[in-house]
């Protein structure tokens, strides 16, 4: 009897220990991607909107929204930006971005005839991805909200 409980529990540590890196490492590819879109949010999307790069400002004059819509959104996607990399955020900037994305195709269909369309609607894929994977940071956030108030 004593062979077989020797070989049992050498085999459940196998389990165990194979189990551990591969959510480890999906956590850090996780983060990683989080750090992509963020920079991607920052500094490809965000910062031409801030300083009002003549790229970004004519998009915003045709749709009529002016400088004040686009340093509006400018602003929304830096604050994203940086959410997402704050770990009690995390989840709830990706939301956010993804309804930031939905606006954003909606009014590429509408507006511009549908040209660069697919953008937005890429870069929800992974934004659901991370809002669904970090959604227990929700919890925290709320737990930090009810303690506050």
């Amino acid at each position: 009897m004593s062979e077989t409980t020797a070989t049992s529990v050498p085999s459940r540590t196998v389990v165990a220990e194979s189990a551990t890196p591969r959510g480890r490492r999906a956590r850090i590819a996780l983060r990683g991607l989080q750090i992509v879109l963020a920079l991607f949010y920052g500094i490809a999307s965000a910062l031409p909107k801030l300083i009002a790069h003549p790229s970004a400002a004519e998009g915003f004059d045709e749709l009529g929204w002016g400088s004040a819509g686009m340093y509006t959104i400018g602003a929304l996607e830096l604050a994203g930006a940086i959410a997402l990399l704050i770990p009690v955020l995390q989840s709830v900037a990706a939301m956010a971005l993804s309804a930031l994305m939905v606006g954003a195709f909606v009014v590429t269909i509408t507006a511009f005839g549908g040209e660069n369309a697919a953008t937005p609607i890429i870069l929800i894929v992974p934004l659901a991805l991370i809002a669904w994977a970090r959604r227990g940071s929700n919890a925290d956030l709320l737990r930090l909200v009810r303690r506050r108030a």
